[in-house]
């Protein structure tokens, strides 16, 4: 089993920063892929950024050149960085993790962190 923690959520002016953590922790052999996801009152959850256990990275259209993703802590540990926000980036954001495995022949699976607020005001 996996938990994932976050941190770093708040309200913030619009053109501010903030910086989410999420920390992995548990019974972790490896972690394919952590990635973060937001979601709006009255919308689905989608992809904000994802970065792989070899260093790639996928953000959605909507954050590239203000968002950045990394990650360390032998994988376990996941940062978002969040420039330039927007009123529009408002949202809860989920860490999630997948493709985890307890052991090298476990099966993979994905897990959610429970989240946390991102307010910005105009």
């Amino acid at each position: 089993q996996v938990q994932l923690v976050e941190s770093g959520g708040g309200l913030v002016q619009a053109g501010g920063s903030l910086r989410l953590s999420c920390v992995a922790s548990g019974r972790i052999f490896s972690i394919n892929a952590m990635g973060w996801f937001r979601q709006a009152p009255g919308k689905q959850r989608e992809l904000v950024a994802a970065i792989t256990v070899d260093g790639g990275t996928n953000y959605a259209d909507s954050v590239k050149g203000r968002f950045t993703i990394s990650r360390f802590n032998a994988g376990n540990t996941v940062y978002l960085q969040m420039n330039s926000l927007k009123p529009e980036d408002t949202a809860v954001y989920y860490c999630n993790a997948a493709g985890a495995r307890a052991q090298a022949m476990s099966p993979a699976a994905d897990y959610w962190g429970r989240g946390t607020q991102v307010t910005v005001s105009s």
